[in-house]
């Protein structure tokens, strides 16, 4: 992973970011390389280069929680169920060279190292950018056409009089004063669901600071109408309010989580509280969760809430990726999350509430007992647990922000659909044409964009050339002035008209001469003679 610069956002590649198979072997690579090997000695005889099942948990517990990717949040137990894993993949074997069926033992046992590498071989990942399937932003000729008048004047000669053409050049030198609005047609909800969805993965890939979202998420399974939903559809408390009540959860598991969320006064129902209540309750709670058939952040999205894992130490953009992702999941699903990490935040934050267990702390207790139902993957072998206690961790201490909808992106849907309902401003005489003025703008390639700059301005502007010619009504002097205007705003066209002097006199009045007031008494006519003056002295 490339460092971030400050002020900067590096794009990551496909190659260099820290999917769950990279950290499965990295994670390998880091047991394999440092284990203490060692002989052994078992049934009258001797194993070299072998560990026992207490000394990999030892030395694999502590490796991983001074790893960044997992943490010091990572316990015994989740250390053994991770080397079951590596069992059951032949990551290490038994000293008989059982694997896969055998069971691992957090005792005497002893294992040692395959000689064939273990390492995961990556999966081919179909490219998604010629097949991306981001809606497009709806296009700009998406206009209501005006409805037409029915008595409408007949039209005028293509001759344009002198107020007709101060008008439309009005435009050219920037003397604009009169203008109209044009109506656009209503943006349908399945338009603003789908400018939601293209813009929310846009700023997600942004965030996360990748070239790409290839390999990490597929734009097929994100729905629009989730995350508007998400947004809008909350309550006071910010929580997602459900439109089919069927979705929701069970009303005695609210009942339970209010319970201990609320605790000592969370008892509503009033039943009696024995010695070991609480920890009944919280285990209702937990059974509800953990018989969920998936987890709650979904399998679609796991890999981009892995891809978070590595911005944790950027606490502000880890939560502004946080809010994006979370916007993404299926309303039910955001509820059931939020109210959870509400409750193991409380909880942990309680100091009236006994101790949930004997041997763990309350904090660690919560993270254990609810991570795997936050997070998972569909492969068995992979690090979810892992990787889940520490973004769960995140997510508790953090649950108040994670689920407000970013300011940034917000305001960005806000003003592009502002802009999108927004009417257009169409000014009298700027029209390139003598018919009815157009009702819309259209998008045109820009093949068709440089031939108009030649067809359909070039003809129209020498008909404003040929109109001013023709108009006698303008004075001369007035007329000259214009033209004059006209050669400096257009010269091209002007010059095409009048290549040579004799056809710009052929056509244009020329200006009479004016003789200066001290010479108006010589008669040109004659040859002039130079003036001789006498000079005379008296004595």
């Amino acid at each position: 992973e490339e460092t971030r610069v400050p002020g900067g956002n590096p794009y990551r590649h496909w190659e260099n970011m820290q999917t769950p198979h990279r950290k499965w072997n990295e994670t390998i690579k880091l047991f394999r390389g440092g284990m203490p090997l060692r002989r052994h000695w078992a049934n009258f005889r001797y194993y070299d280069c072998s560990f026992t099942g207490s000394e990999a948990v030892d030395y694999l517990h502590e490796l991983l929680r001074r790893n960044y990717n997992f943490g010091p949040e990572v316990t015994r137990y989740q250390t053994v169920q991770l080397l079951k894993k590596f069992l059951k993949a032949h990551v290490i074997e038994d000293i008989k060279g059982r694997h896969g069926t055998e069971d691992f033992e957090d005792s005497s046992h002893l294992y040692r190292f395959p000689i064939q590498s273990p390492l995961k071989s990556f999966p081919t990942r179909p490219l998604l950018r010629d097949s991306f399937d981001l809606p497009r932003l709806i296009r700009w000729d998406d206009y209501e056409e005006l409805p037409q008048q029915e008595n409408t004047a007949p039209m005028k000669s293509a001759v344009l009089t002198s107020d007709l053409w101060n008008k439309r050049h009005s435009v050219a030198i920037g003397d604009v004063h009169e203008c109209k609005l044009i109506r656009r047609k209503e943006i349908t909800p399945k338009q603003v669901d789908h400018i939601w969805k293209s813009m929310t993965i846009s700023h997600l890939q942004r965030v996360l600071g990748l070239k790409s979202l290839d390999g990490v998420l597929n734009p097929s399974h994100v729905n629009g109408k989730h995350i508007v939903h998400n947004v809008f559809s909350v309550n006071k408390a910010g929580i997602v309010v459900l439109e089919n009540k069927a979705e929701d959860m069970p009303y005695w598991v609210v009942s339970a989580m209010k319970c201990l969320a609320n605790w000592p006064n969370g008892n509503g129902t009033k039943q009696p509280v024995y010695p070991g209540f609480e920890r009944d309750v919280l285990k209702t709670v937990a059974d509800y969760f953990q018989r969920l058939k998936a987890p709650l952040l979904t399998f679609h999205l796991y890999e981009v809430f892995v891809n978070i894992l590595s911005l944790l130490q950027e606490e502000e953009l880890a939560t502004e990726a946080l809010q994006a992702s979370c916007l993404l999941l299926p309303p039910p699903n955001r509820r059931r999350l939020q109210l959870l990490l509400r409750l193991m935040a409380r909880v942990c934050q309680n100091p009236s509430l006994p101790p949930l267990n004997d041997t763990i702390a309350t904090r660690t207790l919560m993270v254990q007992m609810f991570s795997h139902c936050v997070l998972g993957s569909r492969d068995e072998m992979d690090l979810d647990e892992l990787l889940a206690t520490k973004l769960v961790t995140f997510m508790m201490e953090h649950h108040n922000t994670i689920f407000q909808a970013p300011s940034k992106l917000r305001s960005q849907v806000d003003e592009h659909l502002s802009h999108l309902k927004r009417v257009q401003i169409k000014y009298a005489g700027s029209d390139t044409d003598f018919s009815s003025s157009p009702a819309f703008c259209k998008q045109i390639s820009r093949v068709e964009s440089e031939e108009n700059k030649v067809i359909g301005t070039q003809t129209p502007l020498q008909e404003l050339l040929e109109g001013l010619i023709a108009d006698k009504e303008l004075p001369a002097k007035d007329k000259r002035k214009r033209l004059k205007q006209f050669q400096r705003s257009y010269p091209d066209v002007y010059h095409s008209r009048f290549p040579t002097e004799e056809s710009k006199v052929a056509v244009i009045p020329e200006k009479t001469p004016r003789l200066k007031p001290h010479l108006m008494f010589l008669n040109l006519k004659k040859p002039f003679q130079p003036f001789q003056r006498s000079w005379s002295f008296r004595a």
